[in-house]
């Protein structure tokens, strides 16, 4: 490694969950005991108990998807991220987007392989408690994404109920067939809960353009119970006091963006992380419902009657509960702000340890 010849510090820094970085390390072993291939739809609910700390909850269902071939060790894309796990934790530190409090049990296996774990999450929130303490400021005003936000939604939201209206955005990447915006569309409709979804453009295949007519009919048909619009101001969505809910792909920044004001989650993970992502919100921090592998209009109407209804206090009980700790870690003082004050000490002096050899 170059970093190795010039003798310099590694830090790497890990984008995913604390708890899909850990699979992807253990996947060889999961192999090697026998554990994959899966073996048919009907094995998709086994136990697999060969992923340290994850023993009693993970299953063949929630593992990444490229797990699911029958000739897995012949995959690629396996291969190589399993290869760049296991490398990454030969440098000096590792830096995760989380917070003690969140992944403390995964974080300890974590450190079992590299010891120096800086968990600096959620990022966001740590630069605008920074930003607060230094400037009077926050960053909230900036946006992060390329898309082109339709700001019209948060004056739809102002005029709703508190926590009524359940969010319902599938990420900046993730692609829909025609069949299912509308089974979603009809979940939410029967649930009787009204909604705000966004529909990327082009996000919707189908031939000759039948996507984007899918489109233009839910959203002519959602004028009483629904906004739709093209991307939104997502944090800002999960903020408002309107917001009960969060139907999402458990990509890792969306499922952050959920937990820190305490929104509750229905999960459809579709590739990457989001699998191991939807496991831990529903299993272990109880905060959610998953929905993997199906897309049918009467779950969609069950689940989102259970988190804004029938289990709405339940599930907003929880979430208050880890809202409230993953802030504190990005305080003064908190687990996260203490790790990032310690990441940059730990670089000044091992570059002054450099420049003195």
């Amino acid at each position: 490694m170059l970093q190795r010849r010039l003798e310099s510090p590694l830090f790497f820094f890990c984008t995913s969950s604390p708890c899909s970085f850990w699979v992807y390390y253990s996947i060889p072993d999961i192999i090697q005991v026998g554990e994959l291939p899966i073996n048919g739809t009907e094995d998709m609910d086994r136990l697999i108990t060969t992923v340290p700390g994850m023993e009693t909850y993970l299953r063949c269902r929630d593992l990444p998807t490229f797990c699911r071939k029958l000739d897995i060790e012949d995959s690629i894309y396996m291969k190589l991220v399993v290869e760049q796990t296991r490398k990454s934790l030969q440098a000096d530190a590792l830096i995760l987007n989380t917070a003690e409090e969140l992944d403390e049990p995964i974080l300890s296996q974590i450190r079992t392989k590299c010891p120096r774990v800086y968990a600096v999450g959620r990022l966001h929130a740590q630069l605008n408690t920074r930003l607060n303490a230094k400037h009077g400021e926050s960053c909230d005003h900036i946006s992060n994404t390329l898309w082109e936000v339709d700001k019209s939604c948060i004056f739809w939201l102002n005029k709703q109920p508190n926590r009524s209206v359940i969010y319902v955005s599938f990420g900046s990447i993730m692609s829909m067939s025609r069949e299912q915006p509308v089974e979603l569309w009809y979940g939410l409709l029967n649930s009787k809960t009204k909604f705000l979804l966004v529909v990327r453009p082009n996000s919707v295949i189908g031939k000759d353009g039948e996507g984007e007519d899918v489109v233009m009919e839910l959203m002519e048909k959602s004028k009483d119970r629904g906004y739709i619009v093209n991307w939104a101001p997502q944090e800002a969505v999960l903020n408002h006091p309107a917001i009960g809910g969060f139907f999402t792909h458990n990509g890792w920044n969306s499922t952050l963006e959920s937990v820190v004001p305490g929104v509750p989650m229905i999960c459809w993970p579709q590739f990457a992380d989001q699998h191991v992502n939807s496991r831990v919100v529903s299993e272990v921090w109880k905060i959610g419902l998953d929905m993997k592998d199906v897309c049918d209009s009467k779950i969609v109407e069950k689940m989102v009657n259970d988190v804004m209804v029938d289990r709405k206090e339940e599930f907003a009980k929880s979430a208050s509960e880890m809202a409230k700790v993953t802030n504190q870690s990005v305080n003064v003082g908190g687990s996260s702000y203490s790790n990032l004050d310690c990441l940059v000490e730990d670089i000044r002096i091992m570059s002054l340890k450099k420049l003195t050899k």
